[in-house]
């Protein structure tokens, strides 16, 4: 069983991104519209997180991503097909001691918005990011023999914060239609 690891926020989280991005533009380069350093390792202001990077890619055909999946393999990647996210395609790197997540949907697909705009709100609320960052670590150690449960008890308050975000991009859009 995997446990949960959770470390102080580093910026080499940054560089480990970029050099895997540069990885993932050559494979993916035909279907590759943009790739974004997402999760809380890409929010400084949280403090900790897992040291996993998560990476959200963008695709024109998410129908072809699964042709890659043995040069995936080659960057140590597992396929993992949807993984209970309808129109994704997921890929974790690393087995127990995992180093990447990517999430890789088709353009327009919801939940590209759903992660950029939660990121977005937590860069611009240091104080809610840091409060999740503190609900993170008291959950690892709570629940450190068994990141399933770890997973369980921190969705409820992600969840939270990814309502408060959507409510808070469309106040900022409607604040925006307000002054045109």
């Amino acid at each position: 069983m995997r446990k949960t690891n959770i470390t102080k926020w580093t910026a080499q989280w940054n560089e480990d991104y970029y050099k895997e991005k540069l990885l993932l533009e050559t494979i993916f380069e035909e279907e590759l519209i943009d790739l974004f350093h997402i999760g809380s390792t890409s929010i400084q202001a949280i403090g900790y997180a897992k040291p996993i990077i998560d990476i959200l890619m963008v695709v024109r055909n998410i129908d072809k991503i699964d042709l890659y999946n043995e040069e995936m393999s080659v960057l140590g990647y597992y396929a993992k097909g949807e993984n209970d996210i309808s129109g994704r395609r997921y890929f974790t790197k690393g087995g127990d001691n995992r180093t990447h997540h990517l999430h890789v949907f088709q353009v327009e697909n919801e939940h590209i918005d759903i992660h950029l705009n939660f990121k977005a709100y937590l860069k611009q609320h240091p104080d809610e990011a840091r409060k999740y960052g503190e609900h993170k670590l008291q959950l690892a150690e709570r629940f450190f023999e068994d990141h399933h449960k770890y997973q369980q008890a921190k969705q409820q308050y992600t969840d939270e914060l990814v309502r408060k975000a959507m409510d808070w991009v469309r106040h900022m859009k409607a604040i925006q239609i307000e002054i045109r």
